[in-house]
């Protein structure tokens, strides 16, 4: 079921803080999908999805690519716990700024915990434009 975005209740906000892993759905070059267990964090404000990861992984390579059509990459995180789920989709990009990538660290860290020290680490960006899901 669609969740609006402008003003997502109580409930999924709650649950989009919650310390649980998620997948993330990115497309290969054949188009099919290419999906793998993530942290990932959200704001609310800016509509963003964050996936701290390493440069030149799988995940990243799909979300540089040119989408279908010749449009950016889009990508999606899902999370479950139960009978509750959540999935946001959007387009994605990749930050290699390094302010971008320490804010991402830090929301990371007060999601899960405090990552590892990775100096090849990026951050996967989601402009999350759907929401569907029970929270």
């Amino acid at each position: 079921m669609p969740i609006d975005l402008a003003e997502p209740s109580p409930g999924v906000l709650e649950f989009l803080t919650e310390r649980h892993l998620a997948t993330l759905t990115t497309l290969r070059r054949d188009g099919s999908p290419h999906v793998v267990a993530v942290g990932f964090t959200y704001d609310a404000v800016s509509r963003t999805a964050r996936v701290i990861t390493s440069d030149g992984t799988v995940k990243v390579r799909n979300a540089e690519r040119i989408g279908a059509g010749g449009g950016r990459s889009r990508a999606a995180v899902c999370q479950v716990d139960g009978r509750r789920w959540l999935t946001l989709e959007g387009i994605a990009e990749v930050s290699r700024d390094q302010a971008a990538v320490a804010d991402a660290e830090e929301r990371y860290g007060a999601r899960y915990r405090r990552p590892r020290i990775n100096p090849r680490r990026v951050v996967l960006i989601i402009a999350v434009d759907r929401i569907l899901g029970h929270a």
